[in-house]
C-alpha cells in the first residue's frame, strides 16, 4: 500500500471506531462528504483491497504493444538513424503507418537509449556582472510608471538615471509619460551639472530603438539621433534583469519616494519635482557605494556646440519657392543671408526644441526665420479680425502655461478673453473657456461620415475594422465615433470612401 492509501486506512478505522465524524474524515482524506460515504462503503465489503485504484495492475488500452515498440526502436536505429523526434513521428505515421505522438516516442526511444540527434543548448552558468570602474561611464535608464502621490492619485512616471559604478542616481524627473521629451530633459539636466557620459544602457523603448514593420524600414529614433551627434554609446539591454541597477532604484523610490511626498503633502508634478531634489542627495548618502577608480568618466561639452540643438526634435524638410517652410501647423519665413540669397528647393532641418521653439538649420548652419504672414486665401476668411495674438495653450508634462503666437480668429480672442487657468490632473495648468455660441454647421461630408461611422459601430466593428472599411485615420474614426453628432474642424477634410 501506499503513503495515502495507509492514510486513509487510519482515518477509516477511527471513523468505524467513532472518533471521528464523516465530515471530518473526508477532510482529512481530502475528497467531498458523498465520495467519503462511497469509499467507507466499499472499505466494509472489500477490506483494504478497495483502498487500492481500480485500474493498477491493468494495461492501459491504448497502450503501444512490444512489437511495435522493438519495430519503432529498430527503425530509429537504422533507416531514420540520425532523424530528430518530432521528423521521426511525422515519418512513421506517413511511411511505416505507425501513428506516435512526438512525447510518447521520445520516452520510448530514451528508454532505449536512443536521444535525440538534435544537439539543445546546454544551460548557461549566469554571473552577476561587475560594476563599471569610473563614474560616467555607463549610466542605466528606466522609467517607473506608478501611482506616486498614494493608491488614490494619478499615474505618472518618474525617469531615473543611475550611475552604473556608484549607484548614485545622478539625475531625476517626474513627468506624466515616458516619451523622447523627457527623456531630452532628463539627459539636459544631467550634461549640465555633471558632463557627458560614455554610454547608455537601456532597454527595447520605441524612445531609444525604432522596431520596423513590414511597411516601414528601420531607422534611429530622435533619441538616438541626439546620442549620435554627443558621441554617446547606446546599449541595449536583453532583459530586465540586465539593468537590475536601475530597476532595483525603481523599486525602492516606490517605497520610500511615496511616503516623502506623502509627508509633503504634495499634490502637483511640480510639488513632486521640488521635493525629488531635496530627496536625491539624501538618497545617494544613504546607498552610494564609492567607485573602483577616483577619476571621472563624464566629458565637457564642446565650446561650440549648443546642447539646445541637440537635444531637441530634427525634422528634414523641403524649401518652397517662396522661401518657406511648414512644419505642422506653422509656417516659418526663412530670411536671405550674406553667403546665399536664396534657399528655394534647399533640404533644411526644422528643430523644435524642449520649450516648442523654432529654428531652421542648413547644413549645420543656421537660418535666420520668423513667422510667416497668411497667405491672402486666410487674409479674406478672417477679414475684419486681429492677425496675431497670443493664445494660452494646454501644458504638457506639468510644465506650465505656454503662450505661442498663432493666427486667431474673432472667435478664439473672445474666448480667450474669457479664458480662466484652473490646475487641472498631475498638476497640468488648464484653459477653460467659456462655451462660445458661434458653431459652424458640419459639412456634406463630415455628416455623411459620421453616419457611416455610427452605421459601422452599431454592426459591432472596432475602431481597426471601422478604420479599415472607410479608410479614415483612427484618430478620425475615435472622433466621430465618440460624437453625439457629426463633429466640425476648421480644417478640410480629404474626401475618402464611406
Amino acid at each position: 500500500m501506499t503513503q495515502q492509501e495507509q492514510a486513509r486506512l487510519q482515518v477509516l478505522n477511527n471513523l468505524l471506531a467513532g472518533l471521528m465524524t464523516t465530515g471530518q474524515a473526508a477532510t482529512l482524506m481530502g475528497v467531498s462528504i458523498r465520495q467519503g460515504w462511497r469509499i467507507l462503503a466499499a472499505y466494509k465489503k472489500e477490506g483494504a483491497a478497495a483502498l487500492a485504484h481500480g485500474h493498477r495492475g491493468r494495461r492501459a488500452p491504448n497502450a503501444r504493444s512490444e512489437a511495435t515498440k522493438a519495430t519503432v526502436v529498430h527503425l530509429a536505429r537504422t533507416q531514420y538513424a540520425g532523424v530528430n523526434h518530432t521528423h521521426m513521428s511525422e515519418l512513421l505515421s506517413e511511411h511505416e503507418g505507425i501513428s506516435i505522438t512526438r512525447s510518447t516516442l521520445r520516452r520510448l526511444l530514451v528508454s532505449a537509449g536512443e536521444n535525440s540527434p538534435r544537439g539543445r543548448r546546454p544551460p548557461k552558468h549566469r554571473v552577476r556582472r561587475q560594476r563599471m570602474p569610473r563614474e560616467g561611464m555607463l549610466i542605466q535608464l528606466d522609467g517607473s510608471y506608478h501611482r506616486w502621490l498614494g493608491k488614490d492619485g494619478p499615474q505618472f512616471t518618474l525617469l531615473l538615471a543611475v550611475d552604473d559604478a556608484t549607484g548614485t542616481v545622478v539625475n531625476a524627473l517626474f513627468c506624466e509619460l515616458e516619451n523622447t521629451r523627457g527623456y531630452f530633459r532628463l539627459l539636459d539636466g544631467l550634461i549640465r551639472r555633471r558632463g557627458i557620459p560614455l554610454a547608455l544602457y537601456v532597454d527595447r523603448h520605441a524612445v531609444f530603438k525604432h522596431t520596423p514593420s513590414p511597411e516601414t524600414a528601420a531607422g534611429p529614433t530622435q533619441f538616438s539621433r541626439a546620442m549620435d551627434e554627443l558621441g554617446i554609446q547606446l546599449i541595449f539591454a536583453q532583459s530586465p534583469q540586465a539593468k537590475g541597477r536601475v530597476e532595483r532604484t525603481a523599486g525602492t523610490f516606490q517605497d520610500r519616494l511615496v511616503s516623502e511626498l506623502r509627508l509633503a503633502g504634495v499634490a502637483t508634478i511640480y510639488d513632486a519635482n521640488r521635493v525629488l531634489e531635496g530627496f536625491l542627495p539624501r538618497f545617494n548618502n544613504r546607498f552610494k557605494v564609492p567607485a573602483q577608480e577616483s577619476v571621472v568618466a563624464y566629458r565637457v561639452v564642446n565650446e561650440g556646440m549648443c546642447l539646445d540643438k541637440v537635444l531637441c526634435f530634427k525634422y528634414r524638410r523641403r524649401v518652397a519657392r517662396d522661401n518657406t517652410v511648414r512644419y505642422r501647423w506653422r509656417t516659418l519665413q526663412l530670411l536671405p543671408g550674406t553667403d546665399r540669397p536664396t534657399y528655394a528647393g534647399a533640404a533644411v532641418d526644422v528643430l523644435e526644441g524642449l520649450d516648442d521653439s523654432l529654428a531652421v538649420q542648413h547644413e549645420g548652419r543656421d537660418i535666420p526665420s520668423q513667422e510667416a504672414p497668411p497667405r491672402p486665401s486666410v487674409l479674406r476668411g478672417f477679414a475684419g479680425r486681429t492677425a496675431h495674438s497670443p493664445i494660452i495653450h494646454r501644458s504638457t508634462n506639468g510644465l506650465g502655461s505656454k503662450w505661442a503666437a498663432r493666427l486667431a480668429t474673432q472667435d478664439a480672442n473672445h474666448d480667450a478673453e474669457r479664458a480662466t487657468t484652473v490646475p487641472g490632473r498631475n498638476g497640468t495648468e488648464q484653459v477653460r473657456k467659456a462655451v462660445s455660441p458661434r458653431r459652424r454647421k458640419p459639412t456634406p461630408l463630415q455628416t455623411a461620415r459620421w453616419r457611416a461611422v455610427q452605421k459601422a459601430k452599431r454592426k459591432g466593428l472596432s475602431i481597426r475594422g471601422i478604420v479599415r472599411e472607410l479608410g479614415i485615420h483612427r484618430d478620425t474614426a475615435k472622433k466621430y465615433m465618440n460624437a453625439d453628432r457629426p463633429p466640425t474642424s476648421p480644417g478640410r477634410l480629404t474626401a475618402t470612401k464611406l
